[in-house]
């Protein structure tokens, strides 16, 4: 057995979301859901990839996000003012009544510290913003995302999250949006610039209901 491990270098997030697009329509396998969400449904994955990310974030925050040109006639993946919306999930400790779990609610609390040691510390190779817990694997729906690693380098503080799910249409983009502006206010907080994100992922995918519009915005 033969694993595919892909690459992608991009400039900004629209740029990165573009080239897996086309990527994923090229080499990605077809995957049966057996477990979990979707149970039945097929989609298109890649085995293993990497997404580097030179510029990601932008502001007004929209200009992250992939958008779709008029003449295609279907909506952007992601809705403008949608990032606005998602940074409370990511960046505090809210969660609904109807919640098991956030991102924001597992790496919330752990932001002061780890930027407290990034501004003493800033050569450690220590920081890492945890979401996995080790009884996740009792959640019906345990998170996609598991950590987002980080270091400091030339002055520049470099995220590396890892996903062991993602959907690549909506969820791809908005979560990296989200990301960028934790890295850029945890930068800002630490007095160093905000880098690069090195994103990685075994199970990027799209579903089988995007297919077409994946060949439809990517010309294939």
């Amino acid at each position: 057995m033969d694993l595919v491990m892909t690459k992608i270098d991009a400039v900004d997030i629209q740029d990165a979301w573009f080239q897996c697009i086309a990527a994923i329509l090229d080499i990605g396998f077809k995957y049966e859901i057996q477990h979990g969400s979707y149970v039945g449904q097929t989609r298109l994955e890649f085995d293993h990839i990497v997404v580097y990310i030179k510029k990601p974030y932008s502001a007004p925050y929209d200009t992250m996000l992939p958008q779709i040109p008029t003449h295609l006639n279907f909506p952007n993946p992601v809705a403008n003012g949608y990032v606005e919306q998602y940074l409370p999930y990511l960046m505090t400790d809210h969660i609904e009544p109807t919640e098991q779990y956030t991102y924001g609610s597992r790496i919330y609390p752990q932001i002061p510290y780890w930027t407290e040691v990034l501004k003493k510390t800033p050569r450690t190779n220590q920081a890492v913003l945890q979401v996995a817990r080790h009884d996740d694997y009792q959640l019906e729906d345990p998170p996609c995302l598991r950590h987002i690693d980080m270091r400091i380098k030339d002055n520049t503080l470099i995220f590396y999250p890892y996903f062991r799910s993602w959907d690549l249409w909506g969820g791809f983009p908005a979560n990296l949006a989200g990301i960028a502006v934790l890295q850029k206010t945890m930068a800002d907080e630490i007095g160093v610039a905000s880098g690069p994100i090195v994103a990685s992922s075994k199970g990027l995918h799209i579903y089988g209901y995007v297919e077409e519009l994946a060949k439809l915005r990517t010309g294939k």
